[in-house]
């Protein structure tokens, strides 16, 4: 089996995965004043924000071509893979891991394999990463889609945004948990729930809501019962982050913890100075 690795740009992946041979990556449009922005390629993170700030309607995103991404599977069947696993953002947040299922008997000499994430981000990297490492060991895609199950249900986030109106507009969570929110002042904690993003509890202020999140982590870490890995995840916040990150360092001196940000797809649904804490088996 020769596999390739296809994500999309909603991933955070570290420098040491960029440059692999075996991986490929879709970049998703966010239209900003009308403009179209490709992730990781027109627009990175730290300009994304200053934008975002300064524009005058509200940022919409979109899938990518489909037309484009057929082409994308062709020349890596050209390439000689016969294999490719296609890990994407969570189908609670996007439709377009569920309309790559419809292409799976259409790409000619290669088995497709879509896989939803139902997360995004450092987890869903994390996912790539695996998968990657199954690649190079010779690992059969039967085991490698067995391993991301595994992590997969093994991965929870933590989300604690400053404005719940950017998910709302978006139609990313129900207008009735920002209208407890704002009638409540609460800091609501957000998670993922079979991918989608929900209302987790609520909590009466910023402070509380990240020591909540925290022992959360904690809860997590004992019920996975298997080696883990936590992210600290922010949206142009990265004094928080890094705050934060020395906070579950000393509450889990054992753990490993990485730092990323969320990209302009997902900055977008969940506004500047988010923060996400995350933890998944390795």
């Amino acid at each position: 089996m020769k596999l390739a690795v296809v994500t999309d740009s909603t991933a955070y992946l570290p420098e040491r995965l960029k440059a692999h041979e075996d991986l490929f990556i879709i970049p998703i449009p966010v239209i900003l004043d009308g403009k179209i922005y490709n992730e990781g390629i027109d627009i990175e993170a730290d300009e994304y924000y200053g934008l975002l700030n300064s524009s005058s309607e509200f940022p919409t995103t979109s899938q990518p071509a489909l037309g484009e991404v057929i082409e994308l599977y062709e020349s890596i069947a050209a390439k000689g893979y016969d294999t490719i696993l296609s890990i994407h953002l969570s189908s609670g947040i996007s439709g377009f891991v569920s309309t790559l299922f419809s292409l799976k008997e259409s790409i000619k000499g290669v088995a497709l394999h879509p896989y939803d994430s139902k997360i995004t981000s450092m987890p869903m990297g994390h996912m790539v990463e695996v998968a990657l490492e199954g690649a190079d060991k010779g690992t059969s895609i039967e085991e490698i889609l067995t391993k991301l199950d595994t992590v997969r249900d093994n991965t929870y986030a933590y989300l604690i945004v400053e404005d719940l109106n950017n998910l709302v507009r978006g139609g990313r969570l129900t207008n009735g948990a920002a209208l407890i929110a704002g009638l409540l002042k609460i800091k609501p904690i957000l998670t993922f729930e079979d991918g989608k993003i929900v209302l987790f509890e609520k909590i009466r202020s910023t402070k509380k809501a990240f020591s909540r999140s925290e022992q959360i982590i904690g809860q997590r870490n004992v019920e996975i019962g298997l080696p883990v890995k936590l992210y600290v995840i922010h949206a142009n916040n990265l004094a928080v982050a890094e705050e934060e990150k020395l906070k579950l360092q000393e509450q889990y001196p054992q753990a490993e913890i990485e730092i990323g940000h969320f990209g302009p797809v997902i900055g977008t649904h969940l506004g500047e100075k988010a923060i996400g804490i995350a933890i998944s088996a390795q």
